[in-house]
């Protein structure tokens, strides 16, 4: 009889222990369930999916971004925040420097990286289609500073190499 009083308690320590998780664990958050009740910058449709209103998250704040087409952002930057753009949809344009005068561009795949306190905007250099991305950013927290930049006429085109391989034009 003990013994079957031992594998039945056992039985449920391992139940509680399967239940720890249920809550705690894994979520889906549905794409039509997003949060568009978020900090935004002129011209740009953010929507959060993983934040710590919403999933508890402690690191990292994640969602979409839209930009319609020919659109573009205001000048603005996330503070201590990194953030990740990946390019699902459209051409992306961005353009970063204390007058905005360094360009590059994005397509669907494409990862875009931006660092802290970096003055930025995101442009859609399609003229008919919707710019989409995904957003990630190393904070709980939603941070967008949006500055009064005079931006330069043309900006100058840098090329994404990385450093081992360098620009063929560049100048020693």
């Amino acid at each position: 009889m003990t013994g079957h009083d031992h594998s039945h308690s056992h039985h449920d320590h391992d139940h509680h222990h399967d239940d720890r998780w249920k809550h705690d664990g894994v979520r889906v958050i549905p794409g039509n369930q997003l949060d568009t009740n978020v900090p935004s910058t002129a011209g740009m449709d953010r929507a959060a999916a993983i934040n710590f209103a919403r999933v508890g998250a402690q690191k990292l704040w994640a969602g979409t971004v839209s930009i319609k087409p020919d659109a573009k952002t205001g000048a603005h930057h996330h503070g201590h925040l990194e953030s990740v753009i990946y390019v699902v949809k459209g051409k992306a344009r961005m353009r970063w420097g204390e007058s905005l005068q360094f360009t590059a561009e994005a397509g669907p795949g494409d990862f875009i990286f931006v660092p802290p306190y970096v003055p930025h905007q995101e442009i859609n250099a399609s003229p008919d289609e919707v710019l989409e991305c995904v957003l990630v950013r190393s904070d709980g927290e939603a941070v967008a500073i949006n500055l009064d930049i005079e931006p330069v006429e043309k900006p100058e085109t840098v090329l994404w190499i990385d450093p081992v391989h360098r620009d063929p034009n560049e100048k020693k």
